[in-house]
């Protein structure tokens, strides 16, 4: 067993990490409709909760809308109620078998919120990239202890394992940056 085969064991972890950032951004309201705003609302229907994704089509026909048609008309109310509940700030209206969302305009104040949830993000995104780091390390020293690799090894697989995860961190880093773009 070489050091590389650790951090090839590692970089799926790393990119789960990455992915699951792309979609907690994706949920991060910019100044453009997205279906990804809302297809994750939990919707109480017949007893059950389900996201509002299963429910019905999301569409974004224009910038600042968004139009669900849920499968069923009997979903109509409570994915109004969910949406209402839900703290979006979106305001909701029923047009016949249609429930259209219109966003607000970002305020200077909301923007700056929402940099400040997506500073968190990417901080949580950065700790999570650090534990799986730390443990390919550790499982690298616990090898090296065991005889299986050299300690030259080690220290080459210390190097590539940060170059692995500088290389994440700069993907983080560019998608913070895209998304405060569309922030303003």
């Amino acid at each position: 067993m070489n050091y590389k085969e650790f951090i090839d064991k590692a970089k799926p972890e790393f990119d789960k990490t990455l992915k699951f950032f792309e979609g907690e951004l994706a949920k991060i309201r910019t100044g453009r409709a997205s279906p990804a705003l809302v297809e994750d609302i939990t919707v109480d229907a017949f007893g059950q909760k389900f996201p509002l994704k299963q429910l019905g089509a999301i569409s974004t026909p224009s910038n600042s809308q968004i139009v669900i048609q849920p499968w069923d008309a009997s979903y109509m109310e409570p994915i109004e109620k969910a949406i209402s509940n839900s703290g979006l700030g979106m305001s909701s209206a029923v047009d016949k078998n249609l429930i259209r969302l219109s966003l607000p305009s970002l305020t200077e104040e909301y923007r700056q919120q929402l940099s400040k949830l997506l500073g968190d993000k990417a901080e949580q995104t950065r700790q999570t990239i650090r534990k799986i780091r730390e443990d390919a390390w550790n499982k690298i020293q616990a090898a090296q202890k065991a005889k299986e690799i050299s300690e030259d090894d080690k220290f080459r697989g210390k190097d590539e394992l940060q170059k692995v995860v500088d290389d994440f961190n700069e993907k983080v880093k560019n998608l913070v940056e895209k998304k405060k773009t569309e922030l303003t």
